[in-house]
């Protein structure tokens, strides 16, 4: 299959993110630039808009995803980036929340555990010029205090409950 990926791209926002209460005109312009497709591997390129989450990596700590738009884009929404906000992305895997993040804050730090999941977020980050957004390898539940306090602090993925050890917001 040879996707048109700037129709499919279209057609997420359209028929997962706007059917979700999803009305941020920065937010939906961020998710109409971002190339979602870039956020994951080749072999799963023709699936990188569909409205479910898509597998990334399968870790020690368990299988990794690219969170659905749909969940990601309300999340997001719900947190009222501001263009002054620094943002940190706690578990950011491949950068698609970071690179939407970029968009919308003034500064992402971008918090990754695994080596090969912060190096292809650095990379693909890098070549989308999303020149906000460091990316950084560390323990997930600590956040990354050195560029603390935050405006906002986005999880990307579930947790039993949030850590106490992530850094403050303002």
């Amino acid at each position: 299959m040879s996707a048109d990926f700037s129709e499919l791209r279209v057609k997420m926002v359209d028929g997962q993110v706007r059917t979700t209460d999803v009305t941020s005109a920065p937010l939906l312009d961020a998710m109409l630039v971002i190339p979602r497709e870039m956020f994951v591997g080749a072999a799963q390129r023709d699936l990188a808009y569909i409205d479910e989450d898509i597998r990334i990596a399968a870790g020690a700590d368990g299988a990794r995803y690219l969170m659905e738009a749909s969940p990601l884009a309300k999340l997001i929404q719900l947190a009222e980036i501001n263009p002054t906000d620094s943002a940190l992305d706690v578990g950011c895997g491949t950068g698609y929340a970071s690179a939407i993040l970029s968009r919308l804050a003034r500064s992402v730090v971008a918090l990754e555990s695994d080596s090969a999941l912060a190096e292809t977020a650095r990379s693909t980050l890098s070549s989308l010029g999303c020149g906000n957004v460091t990316v950084v390898q560390g323990a997930l539940p600590q956040g990354h205090a050195a560029q603390a306090p935050y405006d906002v602090i986005l999880v990307g993925g579930s947790v039993a409950e949030v850590p106490v050890t992530l850094p403050p917001t303002r």
